[in-house]
């Protein structure tokens, strides 16, 4: 990632390991949702109401690398890869943070979204104004 990279720590929960302590593989994406949450919030996304866009996730991919554990505080890291007509990638990096300086990468996801008109049900191209704003 860059250093313009947008990032988010959090602590993993008991209820997202487990009876081994580690991380079960779908918490990932789920990650990867709140960082995409916490990100469209520090570019002034909007969520709802008519300044909303309306994303569907065509595809999903996770590379795991190291095992995420209970009690860990990872920094999430979100940047937009692409931005084509109607879709956007969003590639984010889950970092364990225990070891100030090393870089403890633990897993790589990245979605690609298609924006959707809701009345066609069919891709649409992405507005001006949200690109500007995706890319910050």
């Amino acid at each position: 990632m860059t250093d313009d990279s947008f990032t988010h720590r959090f602590r993993v929960r008991y209820s997202e390991v487990d009876p081994q302590g580690i991380v079960f593989n779908s918490r990932h994406l789920e990650y990867a949702d709140m960082l995409l949450t916490e990100f469209w919030r520090a570019r002034g996304m909007a969520f709802s109401g008519p300044e909303a866009i309306e994303l569907h996730v065509v595809k999903a991919t996770v590379e795991y690398l190291r095992p995420i554990r209970l009690d860990e505080v990872i920094e999430g890291r979100a940047r937009v890869a692409r931005i084509g007509t109607t879709s956007l990638t969003t590639v984010f990096e889950l970092h364990g943070t225990a070891s100030e300086g090393s870089d403890d990468l633990r897993a790589t996801i990245e979605l690609v979204h298609v924006h959707v008109d809701l009345a066609t049900r069919s891709p649409t191209a992405l507005p001006d104004d949200a690109r500007e704003r995706l890319l910050g």
